[in-house]
C-alpha cells in the first residue's frame, strides 16, 4: 500500500477523465491518474475524429488522446498504468487496489467508460476503425455517396439508420427478428425513409474486406439458413452500450442498465468525495466532448469538496 493520500484519484483515460485531471491540475491537487486496461479510452482505437472542437482539419483519435495526456502531465497529473481491481468507498480515505498497487485517496473521480456490445465476429476487431464503427455520429460523414449497414432493433439503431441516410445513399437495417422492439415512432421515422432498407431476420455471420478496409458482408437468414453476401463500404453496430461500472456495484448508486447515478447538474454521486464523469454516466450523448465537458464538472466538485471538508 502507497504511503501517500492522493488529494484526487481518476480512474480511467479517456477524454473526460484526462479532462478531469487538467483541471484538477490547475488547481494543485496533484491528481493521480490510473489509466486502466485501455488508455486512452475508446477514442484511442478510432482513426479521424472529426467532430472535436479546435481541429479544423480534424485529428487522429490516438493523437487527441496523447496531446490531452501530456496537457494533464504539464499540470501535474501523475499518470500511472494499471487496471482498477476492486474499490472501498466504505473508507476514509478511499482505496483502490489496482493489479499491483493499493493507492488511498480523499476523492474519487470515475471515468471508466462504457463498451459497445460486438456481434463477437473477429472482423469486428480487425476492421474497428476501417469500415466498422459505433458511433454513426462520430463517423457518418465518412461515408457521403456509399452504402452502410446498421445492426440492431431497438430505439439506437432507428436513431442512427435515420441519422445515417444525411450521408449514405442507401442504408441497409438488419434486425435478426420479424419485429422491431424500438418504440413505433422510431420505427415509422425509418420504415418510412426511402433511403433505408430493412433486411429482416437476418443475421450478419461476418464481415468482408480487404487491406483498405471493409468491402461487404456476409449475411444467414435464421429461418432458412440460407446465406448471402451484400457489398457495403461500412457497418454500423448499434445493440446497445454496456456502462464499465460493475467495479463500483453495491457500493454506488447504479441505475437498471448499469450506469452511475449522478445528481442533478453535477457529477456528485450518492456517495461524497466519489464523482463520476464521461459515458460511464452518461447513456445517452456518449460523445467525447460531452465527455469532456462531465470531466470539468466533476474536476470543479472534487476541488469544492475538498475545500469545505
Amino acid at each position: 500500500m502507497t504511503e501517500a493520500i492522493y488529494n484526487v484519484i481518476i480512474i480511467g483515460s479517456g477524454s473526460g477523465g484526462l479532462t478531469a485531471a487538467i483541471y484538477t491540475g490547475r488547481a494543485d491537487l496533484d491528481p493521480l491518474l490510473i489509466e486502466g486496461s485501455l488508455p486512452g479510452g475508446q477514442l484511442s482505437t478510432t482513426t479521424e475524429v472529426e467532430n472535436y472542437p479546435g481541429f479544423s482539419k480534424g485529428i487522429q483519435g490516438p493523437d487527441l488522446m496523447d496531446e490531452m495526456r501530456k496537457q494533464a502531465e504539464r499540470f501535474g497529473t501523475k499518470v500511472v498504468f494499471g487496471d482498477v481491481q476492486r474499490v472501498n468507498l466504505m473508507k476514509r480515505p478511499f482505496e483502490i487496489h489496482t493489479d499491483k498497487n493499493v493507492y488511498l485517496s480523499k476523492t474519487i473521480i470515475i471515468s471508466t467508460g462504457a463498451s459497445a456490445k460486438l456481434l463477437g465476429l473477429e472482423a469486428e476487431k480487425k476492421y474497428m476503425g476501417r469500415g466498422v464503427s459505433t458511433c454513426a455520429t462520430c463517423d457518418g460523414s465518412f461515408y457521403r455517396g456509399k452504402e452502410i449497414i446498421v445492426v440492431g432493433g431497438g430505439d439506437s439503431a432507428m436513431e442512427e439508420a435515420t441519422f445515417l441516410t444525411k450521408f449514405a445513399k442507401k442504408v441497409y437495417l438488419v434486425h435478426r427478428r420479424k419485429t422491431f422492439r424500438a418504440s413505433k415512432i422510431m420505427q415509422d421515422r425509418a420504415l418510412s425513409n426511402p433511403k433505408i432498407e430493412i433486411i429482416y431476420n437476418h443475421i450478419v455471420e461476418d464481415i468482408l474486406g480487404n487491406e483498405e478496409g471493409v468491402t461487404g458482408i456476409r449475411l444467414k437468414d435464421v429461418e432458412s439458413g440460407k446465406k448471402s453476401e451484400l457489398n457495403i463500404d461500412g457497418v454500423f453496430l448499434a445493440i446497445g452500450h454496456t456502462p464499465n461500472s460493475k467495479l463500483f456495484a453495491g457500493q454506488i448508486d447504479l441505475d437498471e442498465k448499469g450506469y452511475i447515478v449522478t445528481k442533478s447538474k453535477t457529477a456528485e454521486t450518492n456517495i461524497p468525495g466519489v464523482f463520476a464523469c464521461g459515458d460511464v454516466q452518461d447513456h445517452r450523448y456518449r460523445q467525447a466532448v460531452t465527455a469532456a465537458g462531465t470531466g470539468c464538472m466533476a474536476a470543479l466538485d472534487a476541488e469544492k469538496y475538498l475545500e469545505n471538508s
